[in-house]
């Protein structure tokens, strides 16, 4: 799978540079990041945007995102920024305001990541990376932070961080770009929020009452990234606590060509064969074309009337 152009196209070496610090809180489900950028220097900038495109062109191939995906060397890991909270980042990062800027060293200790914001004409990249233990204030205060200089050690007085010469992922575009798996689900707080999610919607009454047993379509989506993803969507689209949607559905679904199977009752019977089609019957994806008045799976069923 190519890289996204987005992130090969983009100019580098001519971009401006700043830098975010960000803690984040709240649920995953609903994360909360806070940003604040700090001036840097020329030199510093400089080796950023040198750090940062090396570690674009060690990158030769990409795969798309999954729950049990691993990355090797020369590889990276993409993911659509709309299936992710990265919008919230960007969001933050969006203009280095004066009442944004970090004022002091409270603001950049407990920072969790920092983004590389490069921003050339119209374009922007930003380069996400995790903290290490330099940015932690307990780490700061049990240890006496030195430099050495001719021969000799001495004190340093003014507080030290470290920046990564790498990257954890790029967001560019409509695309992000995972170099570190780990460290990209612990700042997005993606993976477990959709398995939170699953786990809330099967705890839905209303839901668990549509299945004679919910077991299989539970085995089915297990650990999936994909099928996580669509089960979440089921929970807040909604659907099914429509019991007009649902009689359309037990009505129809033998015409819209939907591997269905109900008892007496109007219950769905769960089978792994059936799975795909009962999810897929519960996003409302399965649509009709009034123009060729064929049945179509679609991505996004935006209503328009």
């Amino acid at each position: 799978m190519p890289i996204p152009q987005a992130l090969t196209n983009f100019n580098i070496a001519g971009a401006a540079v700043s830098v975010w610090l960000f803690r984040k809180s709240g649920p995953s489900n609903a994360p909360v990041f806070t940003g604040r950028w700090v001036p840097t220097d020329e030199n510093l900038r400089g080796t950023l945007r040198e750090s940062i495109d090396y570690v674009r062109t060690i990158i030769e191939e990409a795969d798309p995102y999954g729950l049990l995906a691993t990355i090797e060397e020369g590889q990276a890991l993409t993911i659509g920024t709309d299936e992710t909270h990265a919008g919230l980042v960007v969001d933050a990062a969006v203009a280095e305001l004066p009442q944004k800027r970090a004022q002091n060293v409270g603001h950049m200790q407990n920072t969790d990541f920092y983004v590389v914001k490069l921003t050339h004409q119209n374009q922007v990249l930003h380069a996400v990376t995790k903290t290490n233990s330099s940015w932690k204030s307990q780490q700061i205060r049990n240890l006496l932070s030195v430099y050495f200089a001719g021969d000799q050690l001495g004190l340093e007085t003014n507080p030290a961080f470290s920046l990564s010469r790498g990257v954890d992922f790029f967001i560019v575009g409509q695309d992000i770009v995972i170099l570190d798996k780990a460290h990209f689900e612990s700042i997005l707080k993606y993976k477990q929020a959709h398995a939170n999610e699953f786990a809330e919607l099967q705890a839905d009454a209303e839901f668990a009452a549509l299945f004679v047993d919910m077991a299989p379509l539970v085995a089915f989506v297990r650990s999936n990234k994909l099928h996580l993803r669509r089960a979440c969507a089921i929970r807040q689209k909604g659907y099914y606590l429509n019991p007009q949607f649902m009689e359309r559905l037990r009505q129809n679904y033998v015409q819209a060509g939907l591997n269905l199977n109900f008892d007496r009752n109007g219950r769905l019977i769960a089978t792994e064969a059936q799975c795909p089609d009962i999810i897929r019957a519960l996003l409302n994806h399965r649509l009709l074309s009034v123009f060729s008045e064929s049945y179509y799976d679609v991505q996004n069923a935006t209503a328009v009337t």
